[in-house]
């Protein structure tokens, strides 16, 4: 079974993403990201957060890259989201809890 990361927003809500398989298919879906710094507690720490209209068109692959020249080991985490508006919401509640240092 593939771990969850749960991260927490500001709102105090709570948003679980799962680790993407960079080499794999990859869905014509709408989702939230973040690069983050994951500790073997589960813990994640946020370098970066964002979203796009279609995770298969995989925009966020510059992103990680350069996250990972300050960051070794850094791994992207998604969750599926269909609606705009929801995307955002998540991605700057997350901005606003975390301030990971990229978003800045």
């Amino acid at each position: 079974m593939t771990r969850q990361y749960e991260l927490l927003g500001a709102s105090g809500a709570r948003y679980r993403y799962l680790p993407l398989e960079e080499d794999r298919f990859l869905p014509s879906q709408a989702a939230n990201f973040v690069i983050a710094r994951v500790a073997k507690d589960g813990s994640a720490s946020l370098i970066y957060a964002g979203e796009t209209d279609n995770l298969a068109n995989q925009a966020w692959r510059d992103t990680l890259a350069k996250a990972r020249a300050d960051f070794p080991g850094a791994k992207i985490l998604t969750r599926l989201n269909v609606t705009r508006a929801i995307r955002e919401a998540e991605l700057g509640d997350l901005i606003e809890q975390h301030q990971p240092p990229m978003n800045r």
